[in-house]
């Protein structure tokens, strides 16, 4: 029988976790300590994404994945014994406390100190996101317990200096702190100045409301949660989705009534014989590129900030001024209330008249009111979530008195993805959306060229790889698409999705075949270059260069 290579041996354990994670579903709860949670971590060690780096060695934690998880699980996750995914509740009138992730859109609540409930609205992908995420932290929270006990079967040295810090309420400093992460390194299999380097960023987060408790808190919680599980399975970590997320999966529940509040929107400005534009973008880029030069100020505006990317430097302090300034020519901002966490903007370009772009920006306004485009721009969708909000929201409105549809002229996505020949902050153009693991591929013809884009950021065309989650990429799969005739240029979560919406769309004539179609992407992450992966941290400056070069190619294709 012949051997498998490493790559199809990662694409199945991929496929078996996405398998394992919807019969989970189906059935209604798992253990992560029982046979099929054990199963589940098993398929996340054989695969060894590369954001979980050294996961699957026993001798030492993953502090790098623990950052990144703790940032976007909820604040208290490590301790708590019973896990609740469901669909929309009503916790308002409760007393239940709401707890944000510090950099996920996602909405939980504390139902007690060992019960946390999140509330699904975004699919199958926030599902996968999370149980990717509890999953690692179980296989770390194992290893900690394995360094809490010594040979003669009591608890270490190491362990009880760490749990009196754990516990402590007065905040360490000077020789005590070095003394205590010098201890922790000997528990965690890192060196001291890892270790620091984890606690001082855990420590700068936990000035914000949403953060997770620090370093010292984490480690004790998670080996004690174990410790407690060996005593008793009454303590055992339990998963459970109810029984309204059971129903809900496969629906568009919340994107519906997310797309209804946008169309009815539209009609109340008197704007749906206009021709619509779609862009899927943060909700900055295409504010500032439009409006920040009228709306700030300077004295050397046409000096020092000739070059465009200075100029939106510059202006990244100065949001609230921008705007008012964009609220006052044209600017509807619409925050989501639906629960899909997708706030929008439009933006009706017959009221920038007064509007002065910066000189490198090259637009070409039309002339008659009723052909100036209105700007839909809408935040990131997760994963699958793209094809729902964007097949709901490209679908016909039903006004009571008929279908309506919408002049939609383009759609353009504006994304972060992982780059696999380049480096983090260069730019890719889709020709094409593979899902990883299926058979599923769509072409894509961009309007979107290298040409398109000037000498100073690299720019490559090709393939992009839509994967089931960020937490999920392997080494050798992703090496697979880069290196065969598939020549892969990156991967990234909902361009595939977006594109089996728009060709639905054209499919069901709710659209014109005409569209015109964009994919751009800045690279975030290299996750086949050590130290790029996601769990590195975010771009920062880095990142303006290529976010505002694809915002304003996007702009000036619809301006011409």
């Amino acid at each position: 029988m012949q051997e498998l290579t490493k790559a199809q041996k990662a694409r199945n354990a991929i496929r078996t976790f996405e398998i394992i994670a919807d019969a989970f579903a189906l059935r209604g709860y798992y253990k992560p300590s029982g046979i099929s949670g054990q199963t589940l971590a098993e398929a996340l060690k054989m695969f060894s994404p590369e954001i979980y780096g050294s996961m699957n060695d026993p001798r030492i934690i993953e502090l790098k994945g623990l950052e990144y998880v703790t940032d976007r699980l909820p604040r208290g996750i490590e301790e708590c014994t019973r896990i609740i995914l469901t669909a929309q509740e009503d916790f308002e009138d409760t007393s239940f406390e709401k707890v944000m992730p510090l950099k996920r859109r996602r909405t939980s609540y504390r139902v007690s100190e060992k019960e946390i409930c999140f509330v699904i609205t975004r699919g199958l992908s926030e599902i996968y996101d999370i149980l990717t995420h509890i999953t690692f932290l179980n296989i770390e929270a194992e290893k900690i317990y394995n360094q809490m006990y010594g040979k003669s079967g009591n608890t270490t040295k190491e362990w009880r200096n760490l749990e009196e810090n754990a516990l402590k309420g007065d905040e360490l400093n000077g020789s005590d702190l070095d003394r205590a992460i010098w201890n922790l390194s000997i528990i965690l299999g890192r060196s001291y100045h890892e270790t620091r380097a984890t606690y001082e960023y855990l420590e700068k987060g936990r000035k914000s409301a949403k953060s997770n408790r620090g370093l010292f808190q984490i480690i004790y919680r998670l080996g004690n949660r174990i410790a407690d599980e060996k005593i008793s399975r009454d303590n055992e970590l339990l998963i459970y989705f109810t029984p309204s997320l059971q129903d809900m999966i496969g629906h568009h529940q919340y994107a519906e009534t997310w797309a209804t509040s946008i169309k009815e929107k539209i009609i109340s400005l008197g704007l749906q014989e206009r021709p619509v534009h779609i862009i899927s973008a943060n909700m900055h880029s295409v504010i500032n590129t439009l409006y920040g030069y009228s709306a700030v100020k300077t004295s050397d505006q046409n000096g020092a900030y000739e070059d465009i990317y200075d100029f939106f430097q510059m202006i990244r302090g100065k949001t609230d001024d921008v705007g008012k300034y964009a609220r006052n020519h044209g600017l509807y901002e619409l925050p989501d209330e639906s629960g899909a966490h997708i706030d929008c903007q439009l933006i009706d370009m017959a009221l920038l008249g007064s509007v002065a772009f910066h000189p490198e920006i090259r637009v070409n306004m039309p002339e008659t009111e009723s052909e100036k485009p209105v700007l839909l721009v809408m935040d990131y969708a997760f994963g699958t979530q793209a094809f729902e909000v964007m097949d709901e929201l490209l679908s016909p409105f039903d006004t009571g008195e008929g279908l309506l549809k919408f002049n939609i002229e383009s759609v353009s996505v504006m994304g972060k993805a992982g780059i696999l020949p380049g480096k983090k902050g260069d730019i890719m153009l889709a020709t094409g959306h593979v899902f990883e693991g299926t058979p599923h591929n769509y072409i894509v013809t961009n309007d979107l060229k290298k040409e398109d884009f000037d000498s100073s950021i690299d720019v490559y065309t090709g393939v992009i790889v839509t994967v089931l989650g960020t937490s999920l990429q392997n080494r050798d799969v992703l090496k697979k698409f880069q290196a065969t005739s598939w020549n892969a240029v990156g991967l990234e979560m909902e361009g595939g999705h977006y594109q089996r919406a728009i060709s639905a769309a054209i499919l069901r004539g709710h659209i014109s075949s005409d569209v015109k179609v964009r994919y751009a992407y800045y690279a975030s992450d290299n996750p086949l270059v050590g130290g790029q992966t996601l769990a590195s941290g975010s771009m920062g400056k880095e990142g303006i260069r290529p976010t505002y070069m694809i915002t304003k190619v996007i702009l000036e294709k619809i301006l011409r």
